[in-house]
């Protein structure tokens, strides 16, 4: 068994734990296996031990990983999403998760539409208010939800979210989840995901509702760099 695969069975067993404790059935919580900074051997080590969905965050470094990597992955795009690459973005990945303006998620909405797809996305909150990082701020995103959902082209799935660097994750999560849980109640939209939740906390994220975590050095160790925008 390679060290990546030993990771991998280390973090399923603690999404088991954490789902068990939660009271909830392992196959509600997603595992992104974030290969951001590692090569395709590694993304191949994950997905000979069963590993089947993975995020990267920069395209110019996500392009020859996928193609390089064993056929059949899903891939999911984690990191800030500029404008100019969203027409490359789109046909590699089959959901955004850094969606943090209307104004984006029109744009994406719209190459969505040229291109014959329909990705699914992801709605990131600033729930902290964080200058430091990009995303609706909570009353901002309630205040633009009717417009958001009225595009036809992107799948918005859920929310995501980005928890100050602090150590207190926990309260930012559970923020989250009342959020969503407020929007279904003021618009009537079903909003089924939360993606929260990283190497470090990922567990917690899970006792409070996520149904995508994302876990990058907690499988395929630690990284040379860090890298701004999305940790794993």
């Amino acid at each position: 068994m390679s060290e990546v695969a030993e990771h991998l069975a280390a973090v399923e067993a603690r999404i088991a734990a954490a789902c068990r404790r939660a009271g909830r059935e392992r196959s509600s919580v997603a595992l992104i296996a974030v290969s951001k900074t590692f090569p395709a051997e590694s993304v191949a080590d994950a997905a000979a031990a069963g590993q089947s969905l993975f995020g990267e965050s920069r395209l110019q470094e996500a392009e020859p990983k996928i193609a390089a990597s064993p056929s059949g992955l899903r891939w999911h795009f984690i990191g800030g999403v500029q404008r100019n690459k969203v027409r490359k973005i789109l046909p590699l990945f089959e959901a955004i998760h850094a969606i943090d303006s209307l104004r984006l998620a029109a744009y994406t909405d719209q190459v969505a539409a040229e291109l014959g797809l329909r990705p699914q996305v992801f709605l990131q909150v600033n729930a902290a208010g964080e200058l430091s990082k990009g995303g609706f701020e909570p009353v901002v995103l309630e205040r633009e939800m009717e417009a958001l959902l009225a595009l036809k082209h992107v799948e918005i799935r859920g929310l995501m979210t980005i928890p100050p660097d602090d150590g207190n994750a926990r309260p930012w999560f559970s923020a989250l989840r009342v959020m969503r849980d407020r929007l279904a109640g003021s618009s009537g939209v079903v909003l089924p995901d939360l993606s929260m939740g990283m190497s470090g906390d990922y567990e917690e994220a899970i006792e409070e509702g996520a149904t995508l975590v994302r876990v990058g050095s907690a499988i395929f160790g630690r990284r040379a760099y860090r890298v701004d925008g999305e940790l794993g």
